[in-house]
């Protein structure tokens, strides 16, 4: 059988570490199950051989215990099969009592490592987020955390007890009869060379079956996000049709995988019997010479059953073992990923900052060598309003992204309060900002719980004065349940500038020294922009605030405006003072102004005067 990669083996036992009590406990349960199974026949050949035949016990001291408890076949008769019937109801105890502990252990492996798969998946940096499906996340955190549980309990526990099972077994047999003994290993070589091969074309189809059920559980929730576009395109039978295609991979891959198992199966089933019928034949025989009884034949079919029985369970299993090892290969391949949340031993505490932002020709690119920010430098101090306009694609979000540590900068410097945001430590520094999105993110909850998610001990007051400095109490109160109203998934039932008003509110709420707005209100009506504008007032004073601005509402009063283009500050100032010297800027003003397309020619003071209107 072809082994497991270098290295997965030893990562696998690394992570029993937390159970080594429960694990030796199960490996103390195994042992004793094989030795009352050892037990279990001797109480049959009694019966056959001294109870009911009357041949006479050969080993002295059985002879003695047997003289001592009866004085007829018909005692030995009752007292023998009594003690069978103990051995065998110890046997089931320790049974029950071993599967107890084995499901108890496997079910704490499960919650543990996706309990540690979730907090490391969290940890990655927001690149890997937006590059991976949230799909393929669900679906390591549900069916591949399953992997060391299966590994262990299907794979390394069934084979070290039928390897033990084996040796005590055919020292027994070997004891008893060196050529039965001898004879019953012969299906050994069969069975080692059918498990090789199986395994060796069984691995790689595992792993294909892991990814196009991930991608199965990635058209799940593509499709689901996204119920509002499909249903106002109708598209609902393109979609079951897109669904109905991967989902017939996912059942054709499986159904390959279930046949090749039978198949298997059937081969490893007829090796044993062959096996089996060959040394019931040959022990048959011995019985006709005289050379064994009736009795001794039954303890050999009984114990073939046991050394048998093992080595067929875990051919049985070896595909549920290989899927283990394609899930354990995935699940290692994202914890080996470096968390963006690792902070050095010198790293600093945010707790203090005041909110002083200055970017020093900062320049970023993606992972794959794709420039989007060259040569950025500017300053925002506390109680200033910096907005960011341009083009889409000239950099904005990914500039804003840079403060809190969402992506690192690859040329230059972000500094907050003087000090480059890399030496703070990560969660501190996100702790002091606060963010308010174009689309305002909801949980499903209560109103009560989506606040209380800007700062979690913030109590009930605190709640309803940030709600009313968002001018969001007014509305909540008019719920049926008011704050302890339950909203479903993204706030549906809420208008968007409800939605936004919450949004707000728990910005407030976070009561943060560095605000960053991504253009709150470029999805709102006139009437709801103005209210959200209201909250935004009271929430920027006294703060850092950078806004990237879609509309002039949102930039007229700020007091410095960068116009990027093509990654880099095209130019700086005011509202009055970049009509006057940027043309970017000016176009720009007459297309949100008047809806003027960019391509088409203007007067600079036309311009002006639109964007004055």
């Amino acid at each position: 059988m072809s082994g497991p990669p270098q290295g997965l083996l030893a990562w696998t036992l690394s992570r029993l570490r937390p159970y080594r009590r429960r694990v030796a406990l199960l490996a103390f349960l195994s042992l004793l199950e094989i030795a009352l199974g050892a037990l279990a026949p001797w109480p049959l050949k009694v019966v056959i051989d001294q109870a009911l035949l009357g041949h006479p016990i050969g080993w002295e001291p059985g002879a003695r215990l047997m003289a001592a408890i009866a004085d007829s076949r018909l005692q030995l008769l009752i007292v023998v099969v009594i003690a069978g019937v103990v051995l065998q109801v110890a046997n089931q105890f320790a049974s029950m009592f071993h599967t107890q502990v084995q499901v108890d252990t496997g079910q704490r492996m499960v919650y543990d490592l996706r309990l540690l798969l979730f907090e490391h998946l969290q940890a990655l940096g927001l690149h890997h987020h937006v590059t991976t499906s949230t799909g393929d996340a669900v679906y390591r955190l549900e069916a591949d955390a399953y992997s060391i549980e299966n590994l262990v309990m299907s794979g390394l526990f069934p084979l070290a007890s039928a390897v033990i099972t084996l040796g005590v077994m055919f020292g027994i047999l070997a004891r008893m009869d060196w050529a039965i003994a001898l004879l019953s290993l012969t299906v050994v070589p069969f069975l080692y060379a059918c498990l090789r091969y199986y395994t060796s074309t069984l691995v790689h189809r595992e792993e294909r079956v892991k990814e196009l059920e991930s991608k199965l559980v990635e058209r799940l929730y593509e499709t689901f996000a996204a119920m509002r576009l499909v249903k106002s395109f109708a598209r609902e039978p393109y979609e079951k049709e897109r669904f109905g295609r991967t989902g017939a991979d996912v059942m054709r891959a499986r159904i390959g995988i279930t046949w090749q198992e039978s198949l298997f199966s059937v081969v490893v089933s007829s090796i044993t019997i062959v096996g089996t019928a060959i040394v019931i034949a040959f022990g048959g025989m011995h019985v006709l010479d005289g050379r064994m009884t009736i009795g001794d034949l039954t303890i050999v079919i009984a114990y073939l059953g046991a050394v048998y029985g093992p080595l067929s369970s875990i051919a049985h299993t070896t595909g549920q073992v290989q899927g283990a090892l394609a899930g354990a290969r995935r699940v290692r391949k994202i914890l080996a990923m470096t968390p963006e949340t690792i902070d050095p031993p010198d790293a600093l505490d945010a707790a203090g900052i005041g909110g002083d932002i200055r970017f020093e020709h900062v320049g970023f690119s993606y992972p794959d060598g794709t420039p989007v920010l060259d040569d950025i430098t500017f300053e925002a101090r506390p109680g200033q309003v910096v907005a960011l306009v341009g083009l889409t694609g000239a950099g904005k979000t990914t500039l804003v992204s840079l403060i809190p540590r969402f992506y690192t900068a690859t040329a230059g410097r972000v500094l907050v309060d003087g000090v480059d945001v890399q030496r703070y430590r990560v969660r501190s520094l996100r702790d002091r900002i606060a963010i308010v999105l174009q689309d305002p993110v909801l949980f499903s909850g209560t109103i009560a719980e989506n606040l209380r998610y800007g700062r979690l001990d913030a109590t009930s007051p605190e709640i309803e004065e940030a709600a009313r400095a968002a001018h969001a109490h007014d509305f909540i109160t008019r719920l049926p349940k008011g704050y302890d109203t339950a909203i479903a998934e993204a706030g549906g039932g809420l208008s968007g500038g409800e939605r936004q008003r919450l949004s707000v509110a728990r910005a407030i709420l976070k009561n943060a020294p560095i605000l960053i707005l991504d253009e709150p209100t470029s999805s709102l009506d006139a009437i709801s922009e103005e209210i959200v504008f209201a909250a935004l007032r009271r929430l920027r004073a006294g703060r850092t605030t950078i806004v990237i601005a879609h509309r002039l509402s949102t930039v007229r009063d700020a007091d410095a405006i960068l116009v990027l283009d093509g990654g880099r500050i095209a130019a700086h100032g005011t509202h009055a003072e970049l009509l006057q010297s940027s043309r970017l800027y000016r176009r720009m003003c007459a297309r949100l102004s008047v809806g003027r397309s960019l391509d088409e020619p203007e007067s600079v003071d036309e311009l002006i005067e639109a964007a004055r209107r």
